[in-house]
């Protein structure tokens, strides 16, 4: 079927009426990943990896200069992130392996018993509360030695992750039922190789992006052939990948602007979801046409999008158990035409998309600047993917909100409300929609946001050395849902209560031991 039909098909605007109640088997979970919330950056044993060299070497590129050396501190303070977890009452929890924890080049020459110990610790600590580990296995934290190998562009690393994985698999995964391998593959590739936005931060358009996407979905299908061969059916688990995406709404209702909105959709979601979860497999063919096309009018001997084998399409085709899926905001398109052509860079991915992606600035804004709230959008994108990829299982594997860290946090809780009604909607409409992960747990570091955006359920003052953490209404708001299986619309919590601490509190912490000590000496000698 043409992408010019299934744009025609989409119902862009309509309104669905569906079940109100989610189904008893829908799982709900919260998320969270190891760079963003474990600290502990260079202790027992890690090494570094791409973000700590990031924040530590340009620390002008974090939006208030923070970086994620303790972070939330959850490599001591994970026994109160499961009391948490309990609270919220949550069917499971998506957090993913710090690779440099486990192995700290990245190389499976050297092992770290103290992060396998660290891990095994909270796995375990979550089966006996009941609720079921999710784990990632790369959360956008490349070793930093592998980075310095060329990282994601060098064909090396894909062996890498699989020798990382098999040890997972072989140390965890006798309790680890649900493994992703990667979170978010057009963020690892696009947004840090392409453009300046994620580590490793480089500024390299039209290339690089390619041969990274490349290389990782290879490494997803080497890595999940792996588990299934030696595995999956000894430890009985699943495995699959988090794909991401905004949805693309169409400046109008013109022919041109809703095929802007499909061409966004297959070079954004479908340049990783086309090989492996589509019909006839490897990259979509308007991707193979336009960069092919633009490649030999620029120059170039070869297409700049690599070219798999028929093997390696087979390999990829089907490598996933279900469908992890990211979604925030929306942001409207039309077409690249003569009138902007040269707004970007020639050779570029947004270039080669032929798409204009800006924000309508009639929906309200959220604490970051690429992030407006749309609803439908959610809706929308899984309606999509159950028309372009015949209905695959699929998790919300992450959705929330940004504010600078309200406890009364209203607008998250109305984003909820709204976005969980929709993703009903979607599910009466015939999606095979299992699960829904809100992030985050808690206020973390926002990787180039820093600790300004905040996301969490949970509020964290990163300026007390135990990194409190205190419920906010949003947290009492999901676990009204999960409870009660349904979405109370009339409902807004109050937060717990919660006085931040102060710079004085900060300072008299470390001064009152001083002075007491000083006394007792003073004292030893007016009486010795």
């Amino acid at each position: 079927m043409s992408y010019f039909l299934l744009i025609i098909l989409l119902p862009l605007t309509s309104s669905v009426e569906g079940q109100k109640e989610f189904p008893d088997n829908f799982k709900f979970g919260v998320s969270s990943s190891a760079y963003q919330i474990e600290g502990a950056w260079s202790e027992d044993g890690k090494g570094e990896s791409i973000w700590d060299h990031l924040v530590h070497n340009h620390p002008e590129k974090i939006r208030d200069r923070s970086n994620g050396d303790v972070a939330c501190d959850s490599y001591h303070l994970w026994h109160r992130d499961v009391e948490m977890l309990k609270e919220l009452g949550v069917d499971t929890y998506r957090f993913s392996i710090a690779w440099t924890r486990i192995m700290p080049t990245g190389i499976g020459n050297q092992v770290n018993p103290k992060g396998v110990e660290y891990y095994n610790s909270l796995i375990n600590a979550l089966l006996a509360n009941n609720i079921t580990p999710y784990v990632v296995l790369y959360h956008w934290d490349l070793p930093q030695r592998l980075q310095e190998m060329g990282g994601w562009i060098n064909r090396d690393t894909i062996g890498r992750f699989k020798e990382y994985a098999r040890f997972a698999f072989e140390t965890f995964g006798d309790r680890v039922k649900w493994w992703t391998t990667f979170n978010e593959p057009v963020q690892i590739c696009r947004e840090s190789y392409e453009q300046d936005a994620m580590a490793p931060g480089y500024d390299f358009p039209g290339i690089p992006c390619y041969l990274c996407a490349h290389n990782l979905l290879l490494a997803h299908a080497e890595t999940v052939q792996l588990y299934r061969l030696h595995y999956q059916s000894s430890q009985g688990g699943k495995i699959g990948i988090s794909l991401s995406s905004a949805w693309a709404q169409p400046r109008s209702d013109s022919a041109d602007d809703r095929e802007a909105s499909e061409m966004n959709l297959q070079f954004i979601i479908g340049w990783f979801a086309h090989p492996i979860f589509s019909t006839n497999g490897n990259y979509p063919q308007i991707m193979i046409d336009r960069i092919g096309n633009f490649s030999a009018q620029q120059g170039f001997a070869k297409s700049r999008l690599p070219t798999f084998s028929a093997d390696e399409i087979r390999q990829i085709k089907e490598s996933s158990d279900f469908l992890g899926f990211n979604t925030y905001t929306s942001y409207m398109v039309h077409k690249l035409d003569e009138q902007n052509a040269n707004i970007f860079p020639q050779p570029s991915f947004n270039h080669d998309s032929g798409v204009v992606e800006y924000p309508n600035t009639s929906w309200p804004e959220t604490a970051s600047s690429w992030f407006r709230v749309h609803p439908k959008g959610i809706y929308n994108l899984l309606t999509w993917i159950r028309r372009e990829y015949d209905n695959p299982d699929v998790f919300v594997t992450e959705n929330g909100y940004s504010d600078h860290g309200d406890m009364r946090d209203t607008n998250r809780v109305e984003y909820f409300k709204k976005y969980m009604d929709a993703v009903l909607d979607a599910v009466g409409e015939g999606c095979n929609v299992k699960g829904y992960f809100a992030w985050s747990l808690m206020d973390n570091f926002e990787w180039r946001g820093g600790i300004v955006e905040r996301f969490g359920l949970y509020y964290v003052d990163f300026n007390h050395p135990n990194r409190t953490r205190t419920r906010k209404s949003s947290a009492k708001f999901y676990a009204d849902v999960i409870k009660k299986r349904k979405i109370d619309m009339e409902l807004m919590p109050e937060p717990d209560d919660y006085t931040p601490y102060s710079a004085a509190e900060a300072v008299s912490t470390r001064v009152k031991p001083v002075i007491i000590a000083a006394m007792i000496v003073y004292l030893y000698k007016l009486i010795y």
